[in-house]
């Protein structure tokens, strides 16, 4: 359900590489946990769960450090196990692994795909006479994180791993990079026990942007193309299970293996459409295609106008089509104060999932770029002249784009803060960082575009661009000391403000918007009074205010109607 980019260094302003994902993943678990480097002695076992489950806690584990050792909660049951190296690196994790110390940097999204099976463990696979079906990719993408410090040893581990021990679920979308190189690696299940699991990774040229919005990217499928690398088995896979027929022409990675968009038109191509043509509206992208889901009017990457700095790309992720004929924050939908949150309900069908969908819908809501049930979103980074300890960076905002501040944190912190690494989103909870956000995104709807234009994203500026003053501090402090200790616990320093800040912010809004007034700040000797706010004539217009009582006399109903 998610929104995921790669910004290849020749497209930002400062040489960087960026990897960026949104997790939308409604009220499940957005801990931004740290996993720390630790050694294995010889013969040990990596221990593999089933990471379909983002609910709270994901992951309750002794082996990855005490992020995931939640108290009162069972252990995750272990679905299997492969052998584990001598050596494991730190890392950031989140419902899928994030960064690591060496800034390799993931991100991703889930598609819809032909073929959606349960995970298959060692013993059932001998049992059944199958193949199991042992890796999902958030665990793959953990474990790439673990093991390797470059994108290219990255996708060739994902893949070996894939081919050896099998894929089950959904399609998905696993974006990766270092500092030099972005890939595109994408995976399913087939029917198939010989042939039982598929994937494709493609290289995104330099000096372009490359998003992915809950549908596979790549097409076709391009034998010894040195910037794309498939399964040995993917072709003859394709053909046996009857998606395609490589014998007779180039074979389409995307319509072979997927029914293409979830639930309803335009649910991923409006987005992929959306971010193409801010970065770049020279190109005259059409939001309207030719060809339906498996449309090929939008390229794999576009080179953008201008160079993109991390608030360009924080500026993205906060979009809802304003401006365009799709904006959210336009029409009664969005009531009287320019709403652009939708929320889902039984009318929408099951538009998370296009494998279970069972009808066609007569409308829907504009699926944007920040939307309500964003768990989290961050924009991560290896930034080439910065010193080492400060190179690579997630700016990670708890909750929705829209509403939330993003907050730097270095791959080479020691540990995160705890704000960040605990929260349950069924129990509310002040310490933890995204129940600051979780509360301030809910309240902004009393009044979203007074609160978010006035209060919210006001602090966002200041604190962002005070962020962005303390890296630089960062690199100077770093370029002399180089202790990690150290940076570790500015980063701290500069995450509590933000929680500190943004704790005062929820509370003024409390009072400033009670009982839909604006309520001035205190000044004695005697406070102002409330101002009453009301709607806006656009509005009402629209309602049946107009029908209201305008005299004391009962209507009379037209003679020939019904009253």
């Amino acid at each position: 359900m998610c929104t995921t980019m790669i910004v290849t260094k020749g497209a930002t302003a400062d040489g960087s590489m960026m990897v960026t994902h949104s997790d939308d993943d409604e009220l499940s678990d957005q801990r931004f946990i740290y996993v720390p480097a630790k050694h294995h002695a010889p013969g040990s076992l990596r221990r593999i769960v089933n990471s379909t489950n983002a609910a709270y806690p994901r992951i309750v584990s002794q082996d990855r450090g005490p992020g995931y050792n939640t108290p009162s909660w069972p252990e995750t049951p272990i679905i299997g196990a492969i052998p584990q190296v001598e050596h494991t690196y730190a890392y950031f994790d989140g419902n899928y692994g994030i960064m690591n110390e060496h800034n390799l940097m993931f991100g991703e999204c889930t598609n819809g795909a032909k073929y959606e099976p349960d995970p298959v463990t060692v013993e059932e696979a001998a049992s059944n006479d199958t193949h199991c079906r042992l890796f999902y990719s958030a665990e793959l993408s953990r474990i790439a994180l673990e093991r390797c410090k470059t994108a290219r040893k990255a996708v060739e581990l994902m893949g070996s791993l894939i081919d050896t021990y099998g894929y089950f679920s959904t399609g998905e979308t696993l974006l990766v990079a270092d500092e030099h190189e972005g890939w595109v690696f994408e995976m399913c299940a087939l029917p198939d026990e010989v042939y039982h699991s598929a994937w494709i990774a493609q290289r995104v040229p330099d000096s372009t942007v490359f998003v992915a919005a809950n549908e596979f990217r790549i097409r076709e499928i391009k034998e010894g193309n040195p910037d794309q690398f498939f399964s040995r088995h993917l072709l003859s896979g394709l053909k046996k299970v009857g998606w395609a027929t490589p014998e007779t022409g180039p074979v389409d990675w995307l319509t072979s293996v997927s029914w293409g968009e979830y639930n309803h038109p335009y649910y991923s191509l409006r987005r992929v459409w959306r971010i193409f043509d801010r970065v770049n509206p020279d190109l005259g992208l059409s939001p309207w295609v030719n060809g339906g889901s498996y449309t090929t009017d939008y390229p794999f990457s576009v080179s953008p106008k201008s160079p993109l700095s991390t608030q360009d790309v924080f500026a993205l992720y906060r979009d809802h089509y304003e401006g365009t004929p799709f904006d959210l924050t336009k029409g009664v939908a969005a009531g009287p104060y320019g709403d652009p949150n939708r929320y889902i309900g039984p009318y929408d069908g099951d538009q998370n999932n296009v494998s279970t969908t069972t009808r066609p819908l007569s409308g829907a809501w504009e699926r944007a770029i920040s939307i309500f049930y964003q768990g989290y979103v961050y924009v991560a980074q290896t930034r080439p002249t910065a010193p080492e300890l400060t190179k690579g960076i997630v700016w990670f905002g708890p909750d929705v784009a829209s509403t939330t501040c993003f907050s730097p944190f270095p791959s080479r912190v020691t540990n995160l803060p705890l704000s960040y690494q605990v929260g349950d989103p069924q129990k509310f909870d002040r310490i933890a960082a995204w129940w600051a956000f979780d509360f301030v995104a809910n309240w902004a709807r009393l009044n979203y575009q007074r609160m978010y234009n006035v209060d919210i994203r006001p602090l966002q500026q200041i604190l962002e661009t005070i962020a962005v003053q303390r890296l630089c501090e960062w690199d100077d402090i770093m370029a002399r000391e180089n202790d990690a200790a150290l940076l570790t616990s500015l980063c701290g320093k500069n995450a509590h403000d933000i929680l500190t800040r943004w704790w005062e912010l929820a509370d003024m809004l409390i009072a400033k918007y009670s009982d839909g007034y604006i309520n001035p700040p205190p000044a004695p000797p005697q406070n102002p009074p409330a101002i009453p706010i009301g709607y806006s004539a656009d509005w009402l217009s629209i309602t049946n205010y107009r029908n209201g009582p305008v005299t004391y006399d009962m209507p009379v109903t037209p003679q020939g109607t019904r009253g």
